[in-house]
């Protein structure tokens, strides 16, 4: 796209007269010369026969890796088969060479009385001033605060949408069981039922976490109960009428007779014998108190 962008500029520029004869100037190719003699002669001219100590340079094979030697693999050095692709292994290449290098040096330095260890009260000059770092401690303790309070605000609403949903699932569910108690309780006035266990729930869920009672003293007054109620009351079914009726047994039994209260006698006592009451009739406490006045 690039190419056809510049043909048709040039082609513009050709239409409006922009480009004359001699402009345009095909260019010949290179040729290039490997004057190796030439390259010696002025490498001759700008080298200096300068001491070690000034050059400091070593040309020498990387340490042999011990830790592979232990393992029982073979070294790429030694193997000969060091890939350029493979950046572990040339990295680790570079590594050994390097610490062969300080092994080399190290002696060489200390015949000379070199010293190659930083005395304890050497201080280095900052390449930046005590206001501009202090300028830089600033900034990043601000990032970190930003950062420290945008994470908060983000635990506060994973908080609220836990809650949040927590609320509304309790919501279902108190919906969903008060839904099942109408329905237990419509069943029940209906007569479809004659159980009352929905009535029991609450009571089940406050005893969860302590002491129970067994489930026989749970269900003593339970459905049994009220069953032999209902049968005292209303029977088995069957025949209802005359059921009340004396039988030659119920005429003879006299076991419930009680003279005394079959011929009014004892209990309370009225009249005369009884308890009087003492409180004055109405024109008699008028009259006492016109007395008293």
């Amino acid at each position: 796209m690039s190419f056809l962008l510049l043909v048709f500029k040039l082609q513009e520029a050709f239409s409006k007269g922009l480009l004359k004869p001699g402009m345009n100037i095909p260019l010949e190719p290179k040729t290039t010369v490997n004057n190796v003699e030439a390259m010696k002669m002025c490498l001759e001219d700008f080298k200096k026969d300068l001491p070690w100590v000034e050059r400091l340079d070593l040309t020498n094979l990387p340490a042999p890796d011990m830790a592979a030697k232990a393992e029982g693999k073979t070294v790429a050095q030694e193997s000969k088969e060091l890939s350029t692709e493979d950046d572990f292994q040339r990295e680790m290449f570079f590594y050994r060479q390097a610490q062969a290098t300080v092994l080399l040096a190290l002696p060489r330095l200390q015949k000379l009385n070199i010293a190659t260890k930083r005395p304890e009260d050497y201080f280095a000059e900052m390449a930046k001033t005590d206001q501009q770092m202090q300028k830089i401690r600033t900034k990043l303790l601000a990032k970190q605060s930003a950062a420290e309070k945008s994470e908060k605000a983000k635990k506060l609403r994973e908080q609220r949408k836990f809650s949040k949903k927590v609320q509304t699932e309790v919501l279902q569910k108190r919906q969903k069981e008060k839904k099942a108690m109408m329905t237990a309780v419509k069943k029940y006035q209906k007569g479809m039922t004659d159980k009352l266990d929905f009535l029991d729930g609450d009571q089940e869920k406050g005893k969860k976490g302590g002491a129970t009672a067994p489930k026989a003293a749970m269900n003593k007054k339970g459905s049994n109960a009220k069953r032999k109620y209902k049968d005292q009351r209303f029977g088995f079914g069957g025949k209802k009428r005359g059921s009340k009726w004396n039988t030659k047994e119920s005429h003879d039994d006299v076991s419930g007779f009680k003279s005394k209260v079959a011929h009014a006698k004892g209990g309370k006592k009225f009249g005369k014998g009884g308890k009087q009451n003492k409180r004055p009739g109405k024109d008699t406490r008028r009259k006492m108190k016109n007395r008293s006045r």
